[in-house]
């Protein structure tokens, strides 16, 4: 991988990570609607399709770099659990201390209070969307059910990359059992950022020259653009719910309510970064501050909500830049967390190496 088309990803990392956050801040309970167009747009959902398309791209690298299963799984964990534990600490803590503060700002569809064992086994488990157990909402941390697909799409390629024969059909088979139809629906665009790392790796699909690579950069974010102006989103959900026989689509899918239209984001994800591959190639420059940024991407995304409840529940109302006071402390919480758990993540797996027991 380049190091151009590296730092790019990295990019859409940041902005992923910002949309995001943007489009939870836009609730009308923390903003009071003043920014709802960023919650119709749900700009939110769209992001995560991307961070799933650089998840494929990254995790296929990876397994190609780690060369066996039990490197490849020791170091998916320790990236997951790493930053997912205490995350999960947080989120609970949070959660108790706002709810003692103020219940208002805990409403019932955004919170699920469960009881710590429970809570920290199901999302330990990555079992929070996994469809041969009840759905569990983490708390307040909604945005946790992309963690539980994710870890779904590591588990499954994994078996299917690493294991031969029998023993890949019927590991596959009961991955697929366990977790059930909604998350394999949006698997698809992560699959497409395995077909990106190997197009990419064996020059392949990338285009030749820079005119077709810059067209296809900017072209597929323009075709997003005009999808969302049209209305094609709200038609193809509706489209779905009519074919799941539900009034509306998320009751019978879940998060994956929208798997039409997010396959298209991937395609279009796709199309961009082989585009920007080429557009990117001979960049050897670095650039520091994004990289820092991306470091802390993960950090943000899973602390930034429980964060934003608890500021909701702290910060009086009405208050001079209470807004900005909610989003700079979602976004500092996630920062100072990234501090200390995401950017330690070497030292623990040194760590953790050295308390494996040495062969005799």
């Amino acid at each position: 991988m380049t190091k151009g088309f590296s730092l790019w990803l990295d990019v859409l990392r940041v902005l992923a990570t910002v949309v995001v956050v943007l489009s939870h801040w836009a609730y009308p309970r923390f903003t009071q609607g003043d920014f709802i167009v960023i919650r119709e747009w749900n700009l939110g959902s769209d992001a995560v399709i991307i961070f799933f398309v650089i998840s494929g791209l990254v995790i296929a690298y990876a397994a190609g770099r780690d060369n066996d299963g039990g490197t490849f799984t020791f170091n998916r964990l320790t990236r997951l659990w790493s930053v997912l534990i205490p995350a999960l600490v947080l989120t609970f803590a949070f959660d108790r201390f706002g709810v003692g503060i103020s219940t208002q700002a805990y409403p019932a569809q955004f919170y699920h209070p469960k009881e710590f064992w429970d809570f920290m086994v199901r999302g330990v488990s990555f079992s929070n969307e996994f469809r041969l157990f009840d759905r569990m909402r983490l708390g307040t941390n909604g945005p946790l059910w992309s963690i539980s697909y994710e870890a779904a799409y590591y588990a499954l390629f994994a078996a299917a990359f690493f294991l031969r024969g029998y023993r890949m059909v019927v590991v596959v088979a009961a991955l697929v059992a366990l977790i059930g139809v909604p998350i394999l629906l949006l698997m698809p665009s992560w699959l497409l950022g395995v077909f990106i790392w190997h197009a990419v790796r064996r020059g392949r699909f990338v285009p030749r020259t820079t005119a077709v690579a810059l067209a296809m950069a900017i072209g597929a974010p323009a075709l997003y653009a005009a999808s969302i102006a049209v209305g094609l989103p709200p038609a193809l959900e509706a489209f779905t719910a009519d074919l799941f026989g539900v009034e509306r689509a998320s009751r019978a899918l879940g998060f994956s309510d929208e798997f039409i239209w997010n396959a298209i984001i991937g395609i279009l994800t796709t199309i961009h970064l082989l585009g920007m591959a080429r557009l990117m190639r001979l960049r050897t420059a670095d650039i520091g501050w994004i990289r820092w940024a991306a470091g802390a991407s993960f950090s943000v995304y899973v602390t930034h909500y429980p964060t934003l409840h608890l500021l909701d529940a702290i910060l009086p109302e009405p208050m001079v830049g209470r807004y900005a006071v909610l989003l700079i402390g979602a976004f500092a919480v996630g920062l100072m967390f990234a501090a200390v758990f995401e950017r330690n993540l070497k030292p623990l797996r040194a760590a953790l190496r050295r308390l494996r027991p040495q062969p005799a």
